[in-house]
């Protein structure tokens, strides 16, 4: 018996890409002559994909929606305009995956810290915030997924891993001030030890708890407000009044103390403040609280209603209210987190080796930064969008700053 054979349907594959989807290219000129001293870095005559070059096209790609990969990005190396105007060349796809595994990730640094000290600030949503002697930087770290083959990238087990990012917020500016990438099962506290800086004010979270890591800021000329654990043991020195507004604001206790066991006390040999909060969380009507899963380790985590906050720091003449504000400013890096993966796509996986990974996290930094850089906001959803329709050609000049000046009313009116 013969059977009829039915002729297959070709596949939809997806649109292909035309020059005049890749149109914002002249705006990221400014940009590329902080990247020309990395073109002769790794010099070889055979190479076809500099340095410089590779960090251009990833920027490019951050800011061109309609790339989703590796081959599109490619695709779009062999226009004309873009190389005319960007003054790049066409590169393969054998040479863009080798560059992850040859440059140096160290020398974007001093570039990110350049673009970084650019950055103006931010209006305070409190204005107390400016009057700080310290700039107040907020450290955590996140997970990117990462594929079982890469190796390197160990957290859980042989199936589950990831790489870690270790980020240095600034609170004032809204933008990240360094990172650093790591395995999965790095330390956040033994990374936070290698990169402390100078005349900083580190605000922390529960899971950088080490008095080690305190002693260590304070020898680095910083200070630090850090969460605590509940059960922490201390020495009660003075128990500090507390005022109306800061009663109202959730503070329970303020008190100057020797913290920790005796051990403790001559790892930090100065007095410390200790500050608790009262929080209130409350369902909106018709919501429940539901409990979770804890990205990092997996842990079942019930979702916490009321409960106090602890915390920690050196600062023994700054006002309660003031410490308490700070913590709640620690929240703009876990939402810097979302939009950064969420939103800006940078964990995407243009890259399977640890240089080459970390090359892509770094130049999503820089991309986010000149999100603050050029419309002097914080880096959001909708301002991102705009960006990359004004990249596509596809807003003008002045509807990016009629955006610009809506935003501007709204946070006015607040």
């Amino acid at each position: 018996m013969l059977w009829r054979m039915k002729r297959r349907t070709p596949r939809a594959g997806k649109a292909k890409l035309k020059r005049s989807d890749i149109r914002g290219a002249k705006y990221l000129v400014q940009i590329l002559d902080l990247l020309r001293p990395l073109h002769g870095h790794c010099a070889d005559p055979k190479r076809t994909l500099h340095y410089d070059e590779y960090c251009a096209y990833l920027l490019l790609y951050f800011f061109t929606p309609l790339l989703t990969s590796m081959r599109g990005l490619q695709q779009a190396s062999q226009f004309e305009s873009l190389q005319r105007k960007l003054k790049l060349r066409r590169f393969s796809l054998g040479s863009f995956s080798e560059a992850g595994t040859v440059f140096d990730p160290a020398l974007l640094v001093p570039i990110i810290e350049q673009i970084s000290e650019r950055l103006g600030d931010l209006p305070p949503d409190d204005p107390r915030l400016s009057t700080l002697e310290r700039r107040p930087t907020s450290v955590d770290g996140s997970l990117l997924h990462a594929l079982p083959k890469m190796v390197w990238a160990l957290w859980l087990d042989e199936q589950n891993h990831a790489a870690k990012l270790h980020l240095h917020f600034d609170l004032l500016k809204g933008a990240p001030q360094s990172a650093t990438l790591t395995a999965g099962q790095a330390s956040e506290i033994t990374q936070l030890k290698q990169t402390l800086r100078s005349e900083r004010l580190y605000v922390t979270d529960r899971g950088y708890f080490d008095y080690h890591l305190m002693a260590a800021i304070l020898k680095a000329g910083s200070s630090f407000v850090a969460r605590v654990r509940e059960n922490i043991a201390y020495e009660l020195i003075e128990q500090k009044p507390i005022s109306e507004s800061a009663a109202r604001a959730g503070v329970i206790e303020d008190s100057i103390v020797r913290a920790g066991c005796s051990i403790n006390q001559q790892t930090i040999d100065r007095p410390l403040r200790l500050v608790r909060i009262h929080v209130r969380v409350a369902a909106s009507p018709g919501q429940t609280l539901r409990n979770r899963v804890d990205a990092k380790t997996k842990a079942f985590r019930a979702r916490q209603t009321d409960h106090t906050l602890v915390l920690l720091t050196d600062q023994l003449d700054l006002d309660v209210e003031l410490i308490a504000l700070l913590y709640r400013q620690r929240w703009q890096i876990e939402l810097f987190f979302r939009w950064f993966k969420k939103v800006l796509a940078a964990n995407h996986l243009l890259s399977l080796d640890e240089g080459g990974l970390t090359i892509v996290v770094y130049c999503a930094l820089i991309a986010s930064m000149l999100v603050v850089l050029w419309t002097g906001r914080k880096p959001t959803k909708r301002t991102f969008e705009l960006i990359c329709f004004y990249f596509a050609g596809w807003v003008s000049d002045a509807e990016v700053l009629a955006h610009l000046n809506r935003l501007a009313m709204a946070e006015s009116t607040r």
